[in-house]
């Protein structure tokens, strides 16, 4: 009697100590999921928000279907993956998403639509993390005043690294603005690599303080209200395989880089 006691005592205790639902390393959403699924792939959760509550540190949400998922805040590494379907974020009055992670979290965002519709705020909006990975992805319509930008890099008690690769950013206030935080945090460095920035009342790229650096590689920026500005010491390196032109009224408007870097 007594040696069967115990054995159920201790899963009784060890019961309580387990969660009672563990975050999964891949998660799902479709357009006809429901967030109180699991967010598995034959139960997916309807928006990214709801996912990624259900989705451990260093896993991704993979998009099922095309739908509209909804703005995100995060907090921690993750990939959210869109590779065929459209999944897209509509941010009207709003930031599609925001980024306010540890130094060491990785984060990820790879084939999504991100969309201001002309009142957004920001499209992807970087304020703390280790890095920040942006590939194919379209964002555009983020017009909600001059504080406005498709992507805006303001690191407060982090260092940015922030890579973007073969993405559009159109028709938003400001193409890629980086200002830190505050004039105490650290340096931004920023690597655009096949982006095209086009159509944008404002300046396509901007860099704002002491050490912070982007860095242009195969590039377009183009029919822009002004092109490059560097301001208090930031910086803006091409490697020359860039297309700068057809800004602003004249050619004076398409400003120029800080330094150029060679091919290797």
């Amino acid at each position: 009697m007594k040696i069967a006691t115990i054995p159920a005592a201790l899963a009784g205790v060890l019961a309580l100590a387990l969660p009672a639902h563990a975050q999964a390393t891949r998660t799902w959403v479709s357009g006809v999921g429901d967030d109180v699924n699991p967010c598995s792939r034959t139960a997916p959760c309807k928006t990214f928000a709801g996912a990624i509550s259900k989705t451990a540190a260093g896993g991704e949400i993979s998009v099922l279907d095309a739908g509209g998922y909804g703005a995100i805040t995060i907090t921690k590494s993750i990939s959210i993956v869109s590779d065929g379907a459209e999944g897209s974020i509509l941010a009207a009055g709003t930031s599609g998403i925001i980024i306010n992670a540890g130094p060491n979290d990785v984060v990820t965002l790879h084939g999504l639509f991100i969309e201001g519709a002309g009142t957004g705020v920001i499209g992807i909006r970087f304020i703390g993390g280790g890095e920040l990975h942006v590939r194919d992805c379209l964002i555009r319509g983020f017009q909600a005043g001059d504080s406005a930008a498709g992507i805006a890099i303001e690191p407060a008690t982090t260092g940015a690294r922030v890579f973007v690769s073969d993405t559009a950013l159109e028709k938003n206030s400001a193409g890629v603005r980086v200002k830190a935080a505050s004039a105490t945090a650290p340096p931004a460095s920023i690597f655009l690599d096949r982006v095209q920035v086009v159509q944008n009342p404002g300046a396509a790229v901007s860099v704002d303080g002491a050490n912070s650096i982007v860095r242009l590689n195969n590039s377009t920026i183009t029919g822009n209200r002004s092109g490059l500005a560097a301001l208090n010491g930031g910086q803006i390196i091409s490697f020359g395989n860039n297309a700068i032109t057809a800004n602003g009224a004249n050619e004076s408007a398409n400003g120029a880089p800080t330094a150029k870097a060679a091919l290797r």
